[in-house]
């Protein structure tokens, strides 16, 4: 028994069949944490960075969320979706690390889950790209699945 959704009975490759899918509203939030070094967190002033460039947190919403809609070109095997929310927050926790959150909404036969992460990933990219002037120290420590709803099986990560 094959466990991959992605792979059919003679090992290759397709895309997964939502026809028989019910139509179901589905939300998914992923999590991207970037560990900023002292010069980059000395610039954040008002809960932003601002540059030549612009703001860096509100350039990296809009690139996330631009990310999120083209989720479907960018990785083979996932559907096209017209994604009916996608909401970005980038926020400063306790360890001066920065929380990028997107979470993403859909009322379809599939989820969004993809979206999510590719909407926290492209935003973190985006703050390093706006940054790497200040320093290449900026890490990318993980983007992760926070929660999923709708669809046969929801997920919380604790």
């Amino acid at each position: 028994m094959n466990d991959f959704t992605h792979i059919d009975d003679q090992g290759k490759v397709k895309m997964v069949d939502v026809s028989e899918k019910k139509i179901s509203y589905r939300v998914a939030k992923a999590r991207s944490i970037v560990h900023l070094p002292d010069a980059v967190l000395a610039k954040i002033s008002d809960g932003d960075i601002q540059t030549k460039k612009g703001s860096v947190f509100q350039t990296a919403i809009i690139a996330g969320i631009m990310a999120a809609k083209k989720t479907g070109e960018l990785i083979p095997l996932c559907h096209p979706l017209g994604l009916e929310n996608c909401d970005i927050t980038i926020q400063l926790n306790d360890e001066n690390e920065l929380v990028i959150d997107c979470t993403t909404s859909i009322t379809a036969k599939t989820g969004v889950e993809m979206e999510a992460l590719m909407g926290a990933s492209v935003a973190a990219l985006t703050v390093y790209d706006m940054c790497k002037a200040l320093s290449h120290e900026i890490v990318i420590k993980e983007t992760k699945l926070m929660e999923k709803t709708g669809g046969k099986n929801d997920f919380k990560r604790s």
